[in-house]
């Protein structure tokens, strides 16, 4: 497993779920109930999914281990992005470190979300899924 490789195809699948299927999505007529399951959340949902799945197989997990590492990684890379972004902008827009610690205890709400939980099943149920489908099968003879 090639964890260098695994980490940049994690940040480029980050990159096109947070940029391109959010423009897509914003395209999916917006629902006027509110809540989590609305016809744009689940279109997003499925589109990353979709996304990852081809991010596993580009990168080419060959069995459930490796696709299952190659989801987690991506979860944390998107875990990571995030707080960094956040960290960042914060600084950004303030200039203020103190600022900044200010922040940092809003992070753990964040986490303890039902959309940090959807994230990681987004990213690590498809590459898994895909990976135990790409593993060499035995002959059914």
């Amino acid at each position: 497993m090639n964890v260098d490789r695994a980490i940049l195809v994690a940040f480029l699948g980050n990159y096109l779920i947070n940029t391109v299927i959010a423009a897509l999505v914003a395209l999916v007529p917006a629902s006027a109930s509110g809540g989590m399951l609305t016809p744009q959340y689940i279109t997003f949902v499925v589109l990353s999914a979709v996304l990852v799945g081809l991010l596993t197989w580009w990168y080419g997990a060959r069995d459930l281990k490796s696709g299952a590492i190659f989801g987690a990684t991506g979860f944390v890379v998107t875990i990571a992005a995030a707080f960094i972004t956040g960290v960042a902008g914060v600084l950004a827009q303030t200039g203020s470190l103190s600022a900044v610690a200010g922040v940092l205890p809003n992070f753990w709400p964040f986490l303890a979300n039902w959309s940090t939980l959807v994230l990681a099943g987004y990213w690590i149920i498809p590459a898994a899924a895909l990976g135990w489908y790409m593993q060499p099968k035995g002959s059914s003879m």
